[in-house]
């Protein structure tokens, strides 16, 4: 090259280039990478091998894939940016988000929601917590830098929010009070005054809304921390932020026995003691009295000697029932996506299990399904639909039941008695008092409830046996005869003395 060449004082006259052409843009429009300023041939060579390299990371036929590395490309070449590694390309190529590493947890959850295989109740769950909780907050954070701080800052806010609610609930509570006339007829003239100005009060007040409680804040970090393992395996990041953060212990509700003093406290107060109350044997024996008659009557039978879930009773086969070897197999379940029943398999391994029965129960189960199949016939007589699901517990045309109707039943029931409140799960809870009535420990309720862990079944019902544990031991000391008469102001005196 001559050294009288007017051009060679420009920045890159002389040096090596490389142009390549990349896919069309969204418009169809053309769109070569162009780079200049390369020394050698060799590192020229260098960075094009990477285009092609990259340029080949689509399929043929994947226009979509194609588009998204033109669109990186071009981008590279205009903020004159370091070809990226095709590796790195690939791995960002394979599960749809950004390819210049600037995928955001908005990007990532959709991504990670997209790929689960879990079945659609349990989807549906994370789907949730992503939509009301996690995108609105987190969601244009980078997923590679997302630490700690960013994570603990969304969960300290979840906890702020709660307490917020739960003071204003508190206060729209009383003033309901204040707004509310309880005198009985019409208020006089200055009442009604007054009233009217409490109740503009509580026109202005924020609604009642639900508190995200421990237990759902622990929920949600679970849900982030399966995305944030998901983003792991794909190579988005290297860092779970959602494994360190400090939370408030989700104390799990225990069971409590709705003993004399409880009652009598309820009935003063209206107040449950614990969210999870159990009826004792006699009060379990009222309402399975009221209960008889009820279409549904099996059903509650079933659960309160057996544990059955709400979902495994309204999924139950009759095929699943060996009445003479007194078994009951779980194996499917009914449970509700939105409003509309599914049928599933059985959550957990250990859900799914064979469970014996007691003779009487044997006995309650036969006489149940000699009254559906006599109903069956009459429909059929009368030249009526019956659908025959083979479920054990059926609507009038043999449809499925609606899970929710086994909840409606079980509180018409209750309300016609003088019980203490408890609600259907409950009625489950209280098959493991049953098991420390009939003299068993916890593993024997372990294994009635079919429970995949001991620590579950001890941190729910360790009270609960401890109720009865007292119980026993007083009714174990009174059957023991004493000729012992207690002296007006000192202890007891033997007879003897």
């Amino acid at each position: 090259m001559s050294a009288a060449c007017p051009k060679l004082t420009r920045k890159n006259h002389g040096a090596y280039f490389v142009r390549q052409e990349l896919p069309l843009d969204a418009e169809g429009k053309r769109r070569p990478f162009r780079r200049t300023g390369y020394a050698t041939v060799k590192d020229a060579q260098g960075d094009l091998d990477k285009l092609r390299s990259i340029l080949d990371l689509p399929d043929e036929d994947d226009e979509e894939g194609a588009r998204r590395v033109g669109d990186l490309l071009q981008g590279v070449m205009r903020d004159r940016k370091d070809i990226p590694d095709p590796a790195e390309v690939r791995r960002r190529l394979g599960v749809g988000v950004d390819l210049e590493g600037k995928s955001t947890m908005s990007q990532l959850l959709d991504s990670w929601l997209d790929s689960k295989k879990t079945r659609n109740t349990t989807t549906n769950g994370y789907r949730s917590h992503v939509r009301f909780h996690l995108d609105p907050a987190i969601g244009h954070y980078r997923v590679d830098r997302f630490g700690v701080g960013q994570a603990q800052q969304f969960f300290d806010a979840l906890a702020d929010r709660a307490d917020v609610i739960r003071a204003e609930n508190a206060a729209r509570r009383e003033q309901v009070a204040r707004a509310t006339w309880s005198g009985g007829g019409r208020p006089p003239e200055a009442e009604r005054a007054r009233l009217a100005q409490e109740r503009a009060k509580l026109a202005a007040m924020p609604p009642f809304r639900r508190v995200t409680g421990p237990a759902t804040v622990q929920s949600i970090r679970r849900t982030l921390r399966i995305a944030l393992n998901y983003a792991i395996k794909k190579q988005l990041t290297e860092f779970n932020a959602a494994k360190h953060v400090e939370l408030a212990p989700a104390a799990r509700p225990k069971g409590l026995l709705w003993t004399e003093e409880r009652v009598a406290r309820w009935r003063e107060t209206g107040q449950k003691p614990s969210p999870v109350m159990v009826w004792t044997p006699a009060q379990l024996g009222q309402f399975l009295d009221a209960a008889e008659g009820h279409r549904f009557y099996a059903f509650y039978h079933l659960v309160a000697h057996h544990g059955f879930r709400r979902g495994e009773g309204a999924g139950q086969d009759w095929e699943n029932a060996q009445l003479d070897l007194a078994t009951v197999t779980v194996a499917k379940e009914l449970v509700v996506d939105g409003w509309t029943p599914v049928e599933t398999e059985p959550k957990t391994a250990g859900s799914a299990g064979t469970v014996h029965i007691d003779r009487g129960t044997v006995e309650v189960l036969r006489e149940h399904r000699a009254r559906q199949e006599a109903e069956r016939d009459a429909r059929l007589s009368a030249g009526k639909v019956w659908h025959s699901t083979g479920k054990m517990f059926t609507t009038e045309d043999g449809s499925w039941v609606h899970p929710e109707e086994f909840s409606d039943g079980f509180r018409e029931i209750l309300a016609t008695t003088d019980l203490p409140p408890i609600n259907l799960r409950d009625l489950r809870h209280g098959a493991a008092a049953l098991v420390k009535a009939g003299g068993g420990d916890l593993h024997d309720a372990k294994v009635k409830l079919r429970h995949s862990t001991i620590v579950l079944t001890s941190d729910t019902y360790m009270e609960l046996f401890q109720d009865y544990q007292e119980e026993l031991t007083e009714r174990a000391a009174a059957v023991v005869p004493r000729a012992r008469k207690k002296t007006e102001g000192g202890p007891a005196k033997s007879l003897a003395e």
